[in-house]
């Protein structure tokens, strides 16, 4: 069920990853939104999809990243409120790990353009690097989030003197259309501990981190 409400607009969308493309994740703690909550986020992309089908070919692509944007906005609200589940990286030491985790990638796997750390989700964005210096192959979308999420499991497992699931299997990820979505994109990144009650503005939250500033 949880698959189908991440995954159901990306039937209809009428693009691949073009190479290199800037990529914008969220990914989450285990458990951090309650089963009733998902199971509501997948009625509401049930019907999304419903209404995708019956379209006009010609109107699919719009519709759908309207419905896309829909999904995450539910998505997201239900995260910041953090009233399900565990917040683990409201511990600093277990932030730091993430914060320094993805710096450890940058100019490696990609470029790192902007991300925060949430109490219970991480939002990224980043755009990946070619494989070798003569490469047109780059690096795969699953592979990086492996070696993020990965490392900082076992690390903040050990931090909090815990075993099992740190991190949900599965995530949010976009692909960055246009450098409008891209502005936009690192604004909300920017301001989602605003938007989330945690501070007054964002460069008082100190697990932000933009490539251009709090002004893109």
């Amino acid at each position: 069920m949880t698959n189908q409400f991440v995954l159901f607009y990306r039937r209809h969308l009428p693009h691949i990853q073009p190479p290199g493309s800037t990529i914008f994740v969220t990914f989450r703690l285990y458990g951090s939104i309650p089963r009733e909550v998902i199971e509501t986020l997948a009625e509401i992309a049930r019907q999304a999809d419903k209404r995708l089908r019956a379209a006009l070919p010609h109107q699919r692509a719009r519709l759908a990243l309207l419905e896309h944007k829909r999904m995450f906005v539910c998505w997201d609200d239900a995260l910041d409120r953090a009233g399900y589940g565990p917040t683990w990286l409201r511990n600093d030491e277990v932030a730091c790990v993430v914060a320094e985790t993805l710096r450890y990638w940058e100019d490696v796997k990609y470029d790192l353009l902007a991300y925060t750390i949430m109490p219970n989700h991480v939002h990224v964005l980043f755009t990946p690097l070619p494989v070798g210096k003569e490469s047109d192959i780059y690096h795969r979308l699953p592979d990086i989030m492996q070696s993020i999420k990965g490392y900082t499991a076992w690390r903040a497992n050990r931090i909090l003197g815990r075993r099992g699931h740190f991190w949900q299997e599965e995530s949010y990820d976009h692909f960055v259309r246009n450098e409008r979505e891209l502005k936009r994109i690192v604004r909300y990144i920017v301001n989602n501990p605003v938007k989330a009650g945690l501070v007054h503005t964002p460069e008082e939250w100190k697990w932000t981190y933009s490539k251009w500033g709090w002004e893109p």
